[in-house]
């Protein structure tokens, strides 16, 4: 009796010990559910079309479910870095130094557009122009009222109010930030000196404002302020943009068409390098808004579950491809078959 009491615990055991490696060895591998759920996070300036890319992909890939967190670029750099997303978005392209600190990752242009200046001057019944010292000299706070000469000198026969400038920026790390800084570094060498261009910097003067949505709701709600957002959080929102004078001499709206002038006046030097900011163009470039800019898709290079990887990889593929008809309708403007043809190069080193 001794004898099988003893057989019938080493079986026990044998088939504890299998079944808990059985359990492990299944543990280890992510289910078909797991790979398809992919999550990103970054750019709010790509958010609004990000979102019709998602729910047109999720309708063609049933099972597939895509997370995308509204952060800011800044926080998309970090959640990647840690690695707590599959992918992140950012409007500033990563400089070979901040790359040696990520994960191995490629930067793919995935949408572009440009960085309007939006007010709330309820008396304007036409569109403000800005130069860009007049823009400087604001976000410098040199430029404190509206009726200011540097501001009025642009405006002949707009009466403008005598009263105070509310200054609206970004509180978070920011690729719009990033954009809108180089282009005041470019054409302000004041600014260039004292703030520099950063997708965070040390604001001079103003209120922040979280995402583009917070930036929106201090300018909506507060009379003689400006600020600067994506096309599709002012036009949302009822508020005006102001137009710019590039460098041709020319007063321009934001537009995804005056964007696309801005990337067709870079297209040789980004197909060097994708990352080359295209803003404030040359005067060739007579239709071209100056604050215009690309967002990147920070996609790492090699995923340790290979059916995610894969899946990630057909999302961006569309993303480039069929995802672009949506930018019109969204205010951006759609890549160039030149940029098309650089991302398709890049995907093709995610393994």
């Amino acid at each position: 009796m001794k004898k099988i009491l003893s057989m019938l615990a080493a079986a026990a055991l044998v088939g504890a010990l299998t079944f808990a490696v059985s359990c492990n060895s299944n543990s280890s591998k992510p289910s078909a559910s797991e790979s398809n759920h992919i999550t990103g996070a970054g750019s709010t300036f790509v958010y609004p079309i990000m979102t019709k890319w998602i729910e047109q992909f999720q309708q063609s890939n049933q099972g597939v479910q895509i997370n995308y967190q509204s952060i800011g670029s800044g926080g998309g750099i970090q959640q990647l870095k840690k690695g707590l997303v599959d992918f992140g978005a950012s409007d500033a392209a990563l400089s070979d130094d901040q790359l040696k600190t990520m994960p191995a990752l490629v930067q793919i242009p995935e949408s572009a557009g440009p960085v309007c200046i939006t007010y709330n001057l309820p008396e304007l019944k036409q569109p403000l122009h800005l130069t860009g010292a007049a823009l400087a000299g604001i976000y410098l706070g040199t430029v404190k009222t509206w009726h200011d000469p540097l501001i009025t000198k642009s405006n002949p026969g707009v009466k403008l109010p005598n009263t105070a400038i509310v200054v609206a920026h970004r509180s978070e790390g920011s690729g719009t930030t990033n954009i809108f800084t180089t282009y005041l570094s470019t054409v302000n060498p004041e600014w260039k000196q004292k703030v520099g261009a950063n997708i965070s910097v040390e604001w001079p003067v103003g209120l922040g404002g979280k995402g583009s949505e917070g930036v929106t709701g201090i300018v909506k709600q507060t009379p003689g302020a400006i600020g600067y957002v994506e096309l599709n959080y002012a036009t949302e929102n009822n508020l005006p943009v102001a137009a710019m004078e590039n460098k041709a001499g020319q007063w321009i709206l934001p537009s995804a068409e005056s964007a696309s002038a801005a990337i067709d006046a870079g297209k040789d030097l980004l197909a060097k390098d994708v990352r080359t900011p295209i803003v404030d163009p040359p005067a060739t470039a007579k239709t071209a808004y100056p604050i215009s800019g690309m967002t990147f898709l920070l996609v790492p290079t090699q995923f340790k579950d290979p059916a995610k990887g894969a899946m990630v990889k057909k999302f961006v593929s569309y993303i480039i491809t069929d995802g672009q008809g949506f930018s019109n309708g969204l205010h951006y403007s759609p890549l160039p078959q030149s940029i098309v043809t650089v991302d398709q190069q890049l995907l093709d080193k995610i393994q």
